[in-house]
C-alpha cells in the first residue's frame, strides 16, 4: 500500500471511456466527495517546465512539443494509440508522477479534515492508485454506445475512437476488479438511480469503519 489517510476513506472510480464515469463522479460530490480529477493531475504533471514532460521528450523526441515547449496532446496521442509498446513507455514515465501527485492531493484532503474522496482515474489499474483506495467502482457500457459519447464528447471520428476504446480494457477487466460496478446501458435515470445505491452503500461503509 503506498499510501492512505487514516481519517480519509478514499473510493477510486474507472471504467471505460464514454460509459458515464463524468455523471457518476458528480453524484459523488453531491454526496459530499472531495474529487480528484486524475485526468487533471495528469494534465498538471506535464505542464511546460515539469520533470514529467522533459522525461518524455527524452523518450519520444522533442517533435511532441509545440513551438512554446508545451505538449502536443494530439501528436503525442498518435503516436501512442496505435502502439500498445509506446503507450506502455508513455504510460511508465509519467504515472510514477502522477501518482506522487495524487497522494498530495489526498494528504492536503487529511489535513483540511475532509474525509470523503473520490479518485476520478480512468487508469486506476494500470497506475498503481487502487492501492490507495478503500473501495473501487468502475463504470461499463457496450463498446457502440461508448463509441458514440466519445464522438460526441470530443468531435472526433469513428475511427479514432473505436482507436481509443481499443487500446483500453473490456468490462470484464473493471468488473473483476471493482467493489461496485454500474453498468450504462438504460435510461440516464436509472444509470443515476444505480449509482446512487453504490453510493450510499459506500457511505455507510466509510461511516462503519469510523465506528
Amino acid at each position: 500500500m503506498l499510501y492512505k489517510g487514516d481519517s480519509v476513506y478514499t473510493v477510486g472510480l474507472t471504467g471505460m471511456s464514454g460509459a458515464g464515469k463524468t455523471t457518476a463522479c458528480n453524484i459523488f460530490a453531491q454526496s459530499g466527495f472531495e474529487i480528484v480529477n486524475c485526468d487533471e493531475v495528469a494534465r498538471a504533471v506535464v505542464e511546460c517546465g515539469k520533470p514529467a514532460l522533459a522525461a518524455i521528450a527524452e523518450y519520444f523526441g522533442k517533435d511532441i512539443l509545440c513551438e512554446d515547449g508545451t505538449l502536443d496532446r494530439g501528436k503525442l496521442g498518435g503516436i501512442v494509440f496505435s502502439d500498445a509498446g509506446k503507450l506502455k513507455a508513455l504510460n511508465d514515465i509519467i504515472y510514477p508522477f502522477i501518482t506522487f501527485e495524487i497522494i498530495s492531493r489526498i494528504v492536503r484532503c487529511t489535513s483540511e479534515s475532509r474525509r470523503l474522496v473520490l479518485l476520478d482515474a480512468p487508469t486506476l489499474f494500470e497506475s498503481g492508485a487502487d492501492a490507495l483506495c478503500d473501495s473501487i467502482v468502475c463504470v461499463t457500457a457496450e463498446k457502440e454506445a461508448c463509441a458514440q459519447r466519445i464522438m460526441a464528447r470530443d468531435g472526433i471520428t469513428r475511427e479514432q475512437a473505436e482507436k481509443r476504446l481499443g487500446s483500453q480494457h473490456d468490462a470484464s477487466f473493471y468488473i473483476e476488479r471493482s467493489h461496485y460496478s454500474a453498468v450504462n446501458c438504460g435510461s440516464l435515470s436509472e444509470f443515476e438511480g444505480e449509482l446512487r445505491v453504490i453510493v450510499g452503500k459506500i457511505c455507510a461503509d466509510a461511516l462503519e469503519e469510523r465506528v
